[in-house]
């Protein structure tokens, strides 16, 4: 079978407005290969219009998915396209207009998970070709839907190059991080964070016209409340967490990293800018931060403490391994955090997620890899990208279908599938 593909750009936003839909469906799957109803495995996808893919029609069965091209051939933007329908965005940017393809009015991703199609739609902002409509729709089995209903349909462990970042990184990195995986076990705590966000950027903005003193104190009372109460189940779900991830985290360190972990135990702790005097609820701790910063806030014309200013900390026997880690114990120190992300997310439910590793394998030595690649083997479905078979393991490639990226002028062209027996003739 070939696929056609061709990526672009999309912007964000939610919305049931009407978008024409797709006329063209992926081919359905052998039914030996199609996901039971409830799991995570994705069984067909198709693509209009998004980053270098024009068109893209492929259908998927279980077990390692090996994606394989050069560099800037549409490899990244196929994991991109499964990931806007796992999440309803984007990985790499906030602005959904960028995936929508160059010279298109309307990118759009289709895919069969089990009984569930999902659909996302995307339009670039100014486009005439669909005069009033929403900038991004989503549809579950036809239905309109919000970004955070997707959430827990097809949980999806995302391992990206910019992650190798994670432990010595921006904060971002490690907030975005903590967010994606408690998002993904409490659809709760996705509209919370969008409520926070929303709060947060009302606030900001009060603030600054209070410090041009074209507001009054008076009226930050309207979105403190938000703030603090979405705030504060924030903070309450993100300590659970990070209590559920300790021992998975503790277990994927001492497989990877035997002798690094009986030196000491990884951990992750959590950082705030508001910490809590004995016996004092993290919320009350935020709400009595907030009020100590006022006037240094609306000097700033920005709310200056809570959970978008908080961190992770990664730690080795209780040593911050920011101030001292090698490279590879950095790399050893993520890629337990996301084994044990995958040990979570299918204790939640019994359900293992999806997995998608975006050419990682170069950035790991031979006996990382090896881990890494009995997980894979071990999980219902992954997708692997790389640029050449040759960087991964034999034993991965034995078991693994292959597909070809290749760049055309009219889009990027998914070749494929390529069985293991087929392969081998």
């Amino acid at each position: 079978m070939t696929a056609t593909d061709a990526p672009g750009s999309s912007e964000r936003t939610g919305g049931s407005a009407l978008v024409p839909a797709v006329t063209t469906r992926p081919p359905a799957p052998d039914a030996g290969a199609r996901a039971s109803p409830g799991s995570n495995l994705l069984d067909a996808l198709s693509i209009r219009d998004v980053r270098g893919y024009a068109v893209l029609d492929a259908a998927f069965g279980p077990g390692p998915q090996l994606v394989w091209g050069p560099n800037a051939a549409g490899k990244t933007n196929l994991l991109e396209a499964i990931v806007l329908l796992a999440w309803g965005h984007s990985h790499r940017t906030s602005t959904d207009a960028e995936l929508v393809r160059w010279g298109a009015d309307l990118g759009r991703v289709e895919g069969t998970a089990g009984r569930e199609t999902i659909e996302v739609a995307l339009l670039r902002p100014g486009a005439p070709a669909v005069a009033g409509a929403a900038r991004k729709r989503i549809r579950v089995n036809g239905v309109p839907r919000r970004a955070p209903a997707l959430l827990g349909l097809v949980r999806t462990v995302v391992f990206a190059p910019e992650e190798v970042l994670l432990v010595v990184g921006s904060p971002s990195l490690r907030r975005t991080a903590l967010d994606r995986l408690a998002a993904q076990r409490s659809t709760v705590y996705a509209r919370e964070l969008a409520t926070y966000a929303r709060a947060l950027q009302q606030r900001n903005s009060l603030l600054r016209a209070i410090r041009e003193e074209q507001a009054s104190r008076d009226q930050l009372r309207v979105w403190d409340t938000p703030l603090l109460e979405s705030g504060a189940a924030l903070l309450e779900e993100r300590f659970r967490l990070l209590d559920d991830v300790r021992g998975p985290l503790a277990r994927a360190h001492a497989e990877i990293a035997p002798d690094e972990a009986g030196a000491g135990q990884l951990t992750v702790r959590y950082q705030t800018n508001a910490p809590p005097l004995p016996g004092e609820p993290p919320g009350a701790a935020f709400a009595r931060r907030l009020s100590e910063t006022a006037d240094k806030e609306i000097w700033n014309g920005a709310t200056l403490v809570g959970p978008h200013r908080d961190d992770l900390v990664f730690e080795l026997g209780g040593r911050d391994l920011a101030g001292f880690a090698s490279r590879g114990q950095q790399r050893t120190a993520i890629l337990a955090f996301k084994l044990a992300e995958l040990d979570l997310l299918t204790d939640h439910d019994g359900r293992p997620p999806l997995l998608l590793l975006d050419d990682v394998f170069s950035e790991l030595d031979p006996e990382r890899r090896a881990h890494l690649v009995r997980r894979i083997a071990e999980l219902p479905q992954a997708f692997v990208t790389t640029t050449t078979l040759d960087d991964l393991d034999p034993a991965l490639r034995a078991v693994a279908t292959t597909w070809r990226v290749e760049p055309a002028e009219d889009g990027a062209r998914l070749v494929g599938p390529r069985s293991p027996a087929e392969r081998g003739r």
